[in-house]
């Protein structure tokens, strides 16, 4: 035990000493940030920052082209001509000063065809812009050839836009939550799962083939055992992750306890869901309404159970990572042996994406089980309240078959961090384990 704790520590400080941990455990919040807002910049300056595309509009029936308004990135110009062959002169009249030609054809009320002529891929946003307008005037031109007076008025007082909220039972009363924030703290947490075990999984195979390439790990197998080593390493850079997740939720408290005083937002009392709480808070703003939904989420038992599959999912991970590490002499081999690995948690974390739309289903269910994909989907079902069995059972196999795969990883371990000069194949990692 003296020797396992020897090397837990000179991993976990080896690690933790570096500026670069220093760096990367204040910096990836500020990473996330910037990632999430970098999307929404560049769709602003894809909006704003590109020239007004000229398009000419041929209207056959001469009652559409008026629907078309120019704005900041189209500019519509009506034209005269019925024909295709008159659209082509007229754009290569134009010499390049034309995108496109919209060609509004006579039948366009009967057949709901609208062409677009250009010498370049169409966007999307043109169809898009196109489809809805001349979608709208035919409905309203269908509308008044009905001959019922005021049916556009009376189909507009009858539309209503219906919110629905989303109000949770619990001991404590009603809570009004938000299916929406809690979408995203259960991206998040996938998300964060996924890269961690991604990223300290190769940490640990990199560490295992450094020492085997400098043959530093002959000398500290000749003091320890092999599976001492691998569980150090794993252990220690495990805990590594962990103190980084703690840093990061002490600092996420922190920041929600201040943007909660600033915004003078409490509890969400079981009150919240009366008319005159409901009309209090459309007052408040948006961004109270918003952070009110976000603090309704219990995060305690969230965080608790994102501790044990992150556990659970690093321990399955990293145990194989360090396993085929031993197996390699040179970073450029291991592709062979890793590439499975990697496909399955590429498979976990789409699974996990095609199961937010429904977290409850079958798919999300059994993906959540199964120990392979059970920490990174279960991520995604966690805010909308699994059932204890489900967790119970998802949680045994996760550390059952990490355990299995831990023990499996150290036979094939104490065989091939003292091989040499020959590269290993999967035949010989069968021959190591048995």
């Amino acid at each position: 035990m003296n020797k396992l704790r020897l090397i837990i520590a000179r991993e976990y400080m080896s690690i933790v000493g570096r500026k670069s941990f220093i760096f990367m455990t204040l910096g990836m919040p500020l990473l996330f940030l910037l990632i999430m807002a970098v999307p929404v910049g560049l769709a602003y300056l894809n909006d704003k920052g590109s020239d007004t595309q000229q398009i000419a509009v041929i209207d056959e029936t001469g009652r559409y082209a008026a629907a078309l308004h120019s704005d900041d990135m189209y500019s519509f110009v009506a034209i005269k001509g019925d024909t295709v062959t008159n659209a082509r002169e007229f754009y290569n009249k134009a010499n390049g000063s034309l995108d496109a030609i919209i060609i509004i054809p006579r039948n366009v009320d009967s057949t709901g065809v609208v062409n677009i002529f250009s010498e370049g891929t169409i966007t999307p946003a043109l169809v898009s812009t196109i489809r809805n307008a001349i979608t709208d005037t035919i409905e309203s031109a269908h509308l008044a050839e009905m001959g019922i007076p005021n049916i556009q008025q009376m189909i507009d007082n009858a539309h209503v836009d219906v919110d629905v909220r989303s109000i949770k039972w619990s001991e404590e009363g009603e809570q009004e939550s938000s299916t929406a924030a809690s979408m995203g703290l259960g991206f998040m947490l996938s998300l964060i799962i996924y890269m961690f075990v991604l990223m300290y999984g190769a940490m640990i195979m990199n560490s295992v083939i450094e020492e085997k390439t400098n043959r530093i790990v002959e000398v500290v197998v000749s003091s320890c055992r092999p599976f001492q080593l691998m569980l150090g390493k794993i252990i220690g850079v495990g805990l590594v992750g962990l103190t980084q997740m703690a840093i990061w939720i002490v600092l996420l408290a922190v920041v929600g306890m201040v943007a909660g005083s600033a915004l003078g937002i409490g509890n969400v009392s079981p009150e919240a869901v009366s008319p005159e709480a409901l009309a209090k808070a459309q007052d408040l703003g948006a961004m109270q309404v918003i952070m009110n939904q976000v603090m309704s989420i219990n995060y305690l038992p969230i965080i608790c159970y994102f501790l044990l599959y992150f556990i659970g999912g690093y321990l399955l991970y990293s145990s194989l990572f360090a396993g085929l590490g031993s197996a390699v002499d040179q970073p450029s081999d291991s592709s062979q042996f890793t590439t499975p690995v990697i496909l399955i948690m590429l498979i976990a974390f789409y699974a996990g994406m095609v199961c937010m739309e429904n977290p409850t289903g079958p798919t999300a269910v059994w993906c959540s089980i199964i120990p392979f994909t059970s920490p990174v989907v279960m991520m995604v079902r966690l805010p909308f309240d699994v059932p204890t069995w489900q967790l119970m059972l998802s949680l045994a196999l996760l550390f059952s078959t990490a355990l299995a795969i831990t023990w499996l990883a150290a036979r094939i371990y104490r065989r091939g961090i003292l091989h040499y000069g020959q590269k290993a194949s999967f035949k010989d990692l069968f021959k190591w384990i048995k």
